[in-house]
C-alpha cells in the first residue's frame, strides 16, 4: 500500500508529497529512486527519494508536474493511493569523508541533492551548497539545505533572490579560490545545468557526480531505454546509476535522447486537457 499522507505545492507546478510505505522506507539510502504510477495502466514514473524516515515508515517525493503521467500523480489528495510505488531503485550514493564537498541543486535538483548533502554532513563533510533556480518563485526547501549546509550560496537567473547567476559562476569561484580543498563535486538539476556544471569542472582534479533523468521504462535494465554513453562504455541509468562520473558523461547525446519523444509527449498532454474539458 502506499497511502499519500500528505500533497502540497510547494513552488508553481512542484508538489512534495510523502507517502506511507514501510518496507521501502525501511531500505531506501540516499540517491535512490523509485518508480511511480498513479493508476493501472499509467506510466512508469522513476523519481529521486528526496527524504524518508525509516521510524515512521514514509517516503518524501518531489514531484514537478509537467506532463500527462506527473500531472495525473499530483492530482491524487492526502489519503488516497498510489497505483504502485517500486524501489528502491539504483545504486545509492557513496558517503564518505571527502573532507569539503560542493552540492550544486538546479531547480528540482534541490530535492535529490537534500538527503545526499545531509548524509554526508552526517559523515564529517564540509558542505558548501549552492542552490539555484530561474527565479526566486522556483526555489524550495532552502531552509531543509541551508540547515545542513555549512556554506549555503543561492542563485536565480533573474536575480530576484539571492545572486544573480548561474550556478556555474559560484562553483568556478570556490574551485579557484586557494582557500578550498574540494575533495568532490556533486551536480544535480536539468541535464543542461549538469552539462555546463561538469565543464566548468573539466579543468580541475576534482571528482565530479551527477545524478541523471535519462529515460526510463521499467528501471530494472530490460528494456534498455535509458541507456547513456559514459566514456566509451554504454551503461543503464538505472541499473548502473543513476549517479555517473561527471567527466565522462556524454552529454550531447543524453541532451539528444532525451527530446526523442518530444511531439509524442506534447499529442498525449494536449489529449489528457482535452479529456478534462469534456468532463
Amino acid at each position: 500500500m502506499a497511502l499519500i499522507l500528505k500533497n502540497e505545492e510547494i513552488a508553481p507546478n512542484i508538489f512534495e508529497m510523502v507517502v506511507e510505505h514501510r518496507r521501502l522506507a525501511k531500505k531506501v539510502k540516499p540517491g535512490h529512486f523509485v518508480i511511480v504510477m498513479a493508476e493501472e495502466d499509467g506510466e512508469r514514473i522513476p523519481l529521486t527519494a528526496a527524504d524518508f524516515d525509516a521510524e515512521a515508515g514514509t517516503i518524501t517525493l518531489v514531484v514537478m508536474a509537467i506532463g500527462t503521467s506527473t500531472k495525473k500523480i499530483v492530482q491524487r489528495k492526502q489519503g488516497d493511493e498510489l497505483f504502485a510505488l517500486m524501489g528502491p531503485l539504483g545504486h545509492p550514493s557513496e558517503i564518505k569523508n571527502y573532507g569539503t564537498v560542493i552540492m550544486v541543486a538546479g531547480g528540482v535538483g534541490a530535492a535529490p541533492i537534500y538527503p545526499i548533502a545531509k548524509a554526508l554532513s552526517n559523515y564529517g563533510n564540509n558542505v558548501i551548497t549552492v542552490q539555484g533556480a530561474r527565479n526566486e518563485n522556483l526555489l524550495f526547501w532552502q531552509h531543509k539545505i541551508s540547515s545542513i549546509s555549512d556554506e549555503y550560496i543561492v542563485t536565480t537567473d533573474d536575480g530576484s533572490e539571492g545572486r544573480k547567476a548561474l550556478v556555474t559562476e559560484p562553483l568556478r569561484e570556490i574551485l579557484e579560490s586557494p582557500e578550498n580543498e574540494i575533495g568532490c563535486v556533486y551536480m544535480i538539476g536539468p541535464a543542461i545545468m549538469m552539462k555546463f556544471c561538469a565543464a566548468t569542472l573539466a579543468p580541475f582534479s576534482v571528482k565530479g557526480i551527477v545524478s541523471l533523468n535519462s529515460m526510463m521504462i521499467d528501471g530494472t535494465g530490460m528494456c534498455g531505454v535509458c541507456r547513456v554513453q559514459i566514456g566509451d562504455e554504454t551503461k543503464f541509468t538505472c541499473v548502473d546509476g543513476p549517479e555517473f562520473d561527471a567527466k565522462a558523461v556524454h552529454w550531447d547525446r543524453l541532451l539528444s535522447r532525451q527530446k526523442m519523444y518530444c511531439n509524442e509527449e506534447q499529442c498525449s498532454y494536449r489529449r489528457y486537457l482535452e479529456s478534462i474539458a469534456k468532463g
